[in-house]
């Protein structure tokens, strides 16, 4: 009996692991294949934004050509909030009181986190599937070798050569908990670093920003 005939004979608690397993490594992949394109595209886009930010004459002009160079919109949101902080609004509401500063600094705030939040996107789910994985194949491992065990006890005398078959495709639930595992927590790794340097350059953009705002001068 192979694993696979294996699989499909066990029962409920194995068959529910084998599938959940299998979930958890799809979403790991298509969120490796997609966050890897999002932080490479990130790295040239937030540099190449900055430096046509500080070429432009004005906000304005600014925020027309970053939106062409900005694919996943994590410069340009800032740029809007920036220009919006700088324009006087006619309603009477807490957020037009207490001058520029307060409301450019909330403004620029907002639209970091939201930036942020998108580099960021996927994280969770590698840091979850690298540390739940290996713990539902070892579920899946134990219940079946339980599972086979009660079934040769049904049968007589247990012997090492009628044991080694279900143990050993028992133990392929490990081997897939392990599989989906390693590549989350190599990605996860390997993204936190990248990721944290968009977000460093982000963060200093916001505050460069802030100080282009009338009467919101830049904190020393």
């Amino acid at each position: 009996m192979n694993a696979l005939q294996w699989l499909r004979e066990a029962d409920l608690v194995i068959q529910a692991c084998a599938a959940v397993l299998l979930a958890m490594s799809v979403a790991s992949w298509v969120i490796i294949f997609w966050k890897w394109r999002l932080v490479a595209c990130a790295r040239i886009d937030v540099a190449r934004c900055a430096e046509a930010l500080w070429r432009a004459p004005a906000l304005e002009v600014a925020s027309v050509q970053i939106g062409t160079l900005d694919r996943y919109r994590l410069v340009l949101p800032l740029v809007q909030a920036a220009r919006q902080a700088g324009e006087r609004g006619a309603e009477g509401g807490l957020g037009h009181q207490g001058g520029g500063a307060p409301r450019a600094t909330r403004l620029l705030r907002q639209a970091l986190h939201a930036s942020l939040a998108r580099l960021r996107y996927g994280q969770v789910v590698l840091a979850t599937v690298g540390a739940t994985a290996p713990f539902v194949g070892l579920l899946g491992t134990v219940w079946g070798i339980q599972h086979a065990l009660t079934q040769l006890a049904g049968q007589g005398q247990i012997s090492v050569e009628r044991l080694a078959g279900p143990v050993g495709e028992a133990l392929v639930m490990t081997a897939a908990g392990l599989a989906a595992a390693i590549p989350a927590v190599l990605a996860y790794n390997g993204f936190g670093r990248s990721v944290a340097d968009v977000e460093a350059d982000l963060e200093g953009l916001a505050h460069d920003l802030r100080a282009l705002v009338p009467g919101a001068p830049a904190q020393e």
